[in-house]
């Protein structure tokens, strides 16, 4: 049977893998996606045959606030995937407006919008993020029941989305279910986050820049395992998900030190070339996900181990410069130090 997704901040990393996951996987779907196209936004990450001349897939150039546009969108929709969201911790401390704006008033749009067609939307899937926990205790598992306790106004923006939602549910019985993603990697990911501003460093002869000693260490869940999880939702009975929230993660951490030397070995290139710089304010020290939950609700898990899925990543960015050489310029921010001092990172 035909589907129609609405997936907001479609051309964006995730979002944009999702679109070609959907695509590819439900021959019969259709696929609207709405983007204001802002820096880490683009339509280059459709791929070519999927464009608007296709009958399976719209494109809207929009804003997530824009109400009246977003009304209209889903109501021709049966499933909701909201991605759109300013997403970067260090832009979040260089800008901080935009992150409240988008991430809290655009997910207040969504959400009014599934309200009023709560009859025919089939589920309503909002993309909060592992940022909203702050930092592990002792660099224990975080459960879906960890404090919220963030530490960047991105995540604090986040946090403020993803419990608006929730009030929703208990408060108008809207079918949402809230995904929380720890470090999403993979081809297409913007030049800002961490593993392929390593990877493009090592392509353009730098140095590798790690915060300060590069102890901070994250769960690292590719992006196609993170579209699996995502579908595993959209899949399953509204009573097993709705109002829920669950980590998409591996269970696994790995300090950003180390992400560094996996991406010089893989690249073969020498480990002098990791300088290491200021830390950078808003830090979380350690995330890894526990992923109990998930996997007895709904038997999902990660099935692409991390050298597998950077050596892909690796190999995407080499041959595809031309998609990424104009971001070359976003890849630091600067920001102010609580002392006062200027950097860029």
């Amino acid at each position: 049977m035909s589907k129609t997704y609405l997936i907001t901040g479609g051309a964006g990393f995730i979002g944009s893998n999702f679109v070609n996951y959907i695509y590819n996987k439900y021959p019969d779907s259709k696929i609207i996606v709405l983007d204001l196209l802002t820096y880490a936004g683009s339509v280059d990450n459709f791929p070519m045959h999927v464009n608007n001349l296709n009958e399976r897939f719209q494109f809207w150039y929009g804003d997530v606030k824009n109400s009246a546009l977003v009304e209209s969108l889903v109501s021709q929709a049966d499933y909701v995937v909201h991605f759109a969201a300013e997403t970067h911790v260090t832009r979040s401390i260089f800008d901080n407006r935009d992150f409240f704006e988008t991430d809290v008033i655009g997910t207040q749009t969504v959400s009014n919008a599934v309200l009023q067609h709560k009859n025919s939307i089939e589920k309503f899937i909002h993309i909060s993020t592992s940022e909203v926990y702050g930092t592990a205790s002792e660099c224990e598992l975080m459960d879906e029941n960890h404090q919220l306790n963030p530490m960047s106004p991105y995540a604090a923006a986040k946090v403020g989305a993803d419990r608006l939602v929730y009030s929703y549910v208990e408060t108008y019985d809207i079918p949402a279910t809230i995904i929380r993603p720890f470090n999403n990697y993979g081809p297409k990911q913007h030049l800002e986050k961490a593993i392929p501003r390593f990877i493009t460093s090592a392509i353009l002869n730098e140095d590798l820049t790690v915060h300060g000693q590069g102890e901070a260490s994250r769960d690292w869940i590719n992006v196609n395992d993170t579209c699996l999880g995502i579908d595993k939702i959209l899949n399953s009975p509204l009573s097993k998900v709705q109002g829920e929230a669950f980590n998409l993660g591996t269970g696994i951490t790995i300090s950003i030190k180390d992400i560094a030397l996996h991406v010089i070995r893989a690249m073969n290139i020498d480990k002098s070339r990791i300088k290491y710089i200021d830390d950078r304010p808003g830090q979380v020290d350690c995330h890894i996900a526990d992923i109990k939950k998930i996997k007895d609700v709904l038997n999902w898990e990660p099935s692409i181990k991390f050298e597998e899925g950077l050596k892909e990543t690796i190999n995407w960015y080499k041959n595809n410069m031309k998609m990424w050489e104009k971001q070359i310029w976003m890849r630091q921010v600067p920001i102010i130090l609580k002392d006062g001092k200027k950097v860029i990172h």
